[in-house]
């Protein structure tokens, strides 16, 4: 049977890519050692499979088709379409996990979600970015899952933790022996295209971390739809992490490191829940 190794979160802003080499000495030294630890702890678990969950960026999803989570059930997957990506992958492609990823399709239609699915998705730079930081020698297979926080009405807080729970619960049902990372990936708080463009809710990031840290799926729930109203749009991005809150059973967090930063735009965190697989 499959085994959950790990789950773990890690933001995902484009500026790390397309202002990477005009960056700050101190911030890309402060991205390269927080990133490389991200890698050293995914890489150390052997995990034959990533889970990776990320926001769709206008990549695959547009007005006449918007669902709320897609999964890609593929066995390869399209690299970076965005031009500030092209030069890190340069036209590569991602292998996939076809077994695993419909696997996790046809568990969660039994389980009372409705998923859309993929057989070939672009991965754009939300998933892109950390699996190019963390620096792989050889990438292990992808099942991408994607959710729209692009137009409402979004997944809600509350349904992305129970998403977390079924996908583990989906993971830990599937027949082949493999070791299975949980990534999520966005946030924290930004604002984009906004009047407030550039805001960095350093309170807001501060408590997301103190709900996962402490709180009950029901009081996370809750507070994070209460303070997404308060917060720039970027902060949508949080759901990511409370999917892998949800796979690592609502335990075990643990902050790797978390900033403002100004020259990506957001407020900057990587994280782990420990727990036993």
């Amino acid at each position: 049977m499959a085994k959950l190794v790990g789950s773990f979160a890690a933001s995902h802003a484009p500026n790390i890519a397309r202002s990477w080499d005009t960056f700050k000495d101190e911030t890309r030294e402060w991205l390269t050692t927080r990133y490389d630890e991200l890698g050293k702890r995914v890489k150390a678990l052997e995990p034959d499979v990533l889970v990776i969950h990320s926001n769709d960026h206008w990549i695959n999803f547009f007005l006449e088709n918007m669902p709320a989570f897609l999964i890609g059930v593929g066995d390869e997957h399209d690299g970076p379409p965005e031009p500030f990506m092209q030069p890190i992958f340069n036209g590569c492609t991602f292998p996939g996990h076809a077994g695993l990823g419909s696997h996790l399709l046809e568990y969660a239609m039994g389980a009372d979600f409705d998923p859309a699915y993929s057989h070939r998705i672009k991965i754009d730079h939300g998933i892109g970015i950390p699996l190019w930081r963390m620096g792989f020698e050889t990438l292990p297979p992808v099942v991408p899952v994607f959710l729209n926080l692009m137009e409402e009405p979004f997944p809600t807080p509350k349904r992305c933790l129970a998403w977390g729970h079924m996908i583990r619960d989906a993971i830990e049902a599937y027949p082949e022996d493999l070791r299975v990372v949980v990534l999520g990936t966005g946030g924290l708080s930004h604002s984009i295209g906004e009047t407030t463009m550039g805001w960095i809710d350093e309170p807001f990031d501060k408590a997301c971390m103190e709900l996962f840290a402490s709180a009950p799926d029901e009081k996370i729930a809750s507070e994070l739809s209460r303070m997404l109203k308060e917060t720039g749009n970027g902060g949508a991005e949080v759901r990511s992490w409370s999917i892998a809150h949800g796979a690592a059973g609502g335990k075990g967090f643990e902050m790797i490191d978390y900033i403002p930063m100004p020259e990506t735009l957001i407020g900057c965190g990587l994280a782990e829940w420990k727990f036993a697989a």
